[in-house]
């Protein structure tokens, strides 16, 4: 990648992204604390992720350089299963290992943000491992506030890790209802 003006921010879909996809969230899973997962994710496994964030009508934005690769993606989910967090939702954004450092994750997060407000949610969520310093600014440059830390709720790489809350609270919906 050159430049930020030469990325494309696109819809992902299962057809043309799912195996670049998968690729992040295992380089992920193998080399850091990002995902608390043990195993590589499968195919199988993608095809589940796309049809719950369709079910949800859930975002998926990716970023693809000018051969069509895609560089990072960002996404949010059902934040719990109770119908009254309906206007919450926990969110991700990973960036492809090679492209780090140049300004993705910050522009994923805010295209991330408009996609929220435009579906009318009022709280986004990070889950951060809170070890994950890059992670935690980035959030904090986008005015997500920490919302709390739980201590030692994960076992990975033979440590305890504690996971951070961030949050960002939206001024929409514009008229929310119970029910």
């Amino acid at each position: 990648m050159r430049s930020l003006s030469e990325v494309k921010f696109v819809a992902c879909t299962h057809d043309e992204h799912a195996q670049e996809i998968l690729s992040i969230f295992n380089e992920a899973i193998a080399n850091s604390t990002a995902l608390y997962d043990y195993h590589p994710r499968t195919s199988q496994n993608m095809e589940g992720w796309f049809a719950a964030k369709a079910a949800g009508g859930f975002p998926v934005i990716g970023a693809v350089d000018e051969d069509g690769v895609l560089l990072g993606f960002a996404s949010y989910g059902t934040f719990r299963a109770w119908p009254a967090y309906k206007y919450s939702v926990e969110h991700s954004v990973y960036v492809h290992k090679d492209h780090r450092g140049q300004g993705l994750g910050p522009v994923l997060m805010e295209k991330l943000i408009e996609a929220a407000r435009a579906q009318q949610l009022h709280v986004m969520i990070g889950v951060i491992d809170a070890a994950n310093k890059g992670s935690i600014a980035l959030h904090e440059r986008l005015s997500f506030a920490h919302a709390g830390t739980v201590r030692q709720a994960g076992f990975k790489f033979g440590q305890w890790l504690d996971v951070a809350f961030y949050q960002l609270i939206l001024e929409t919906p514009t008229h929310p209802v119970d029910g």
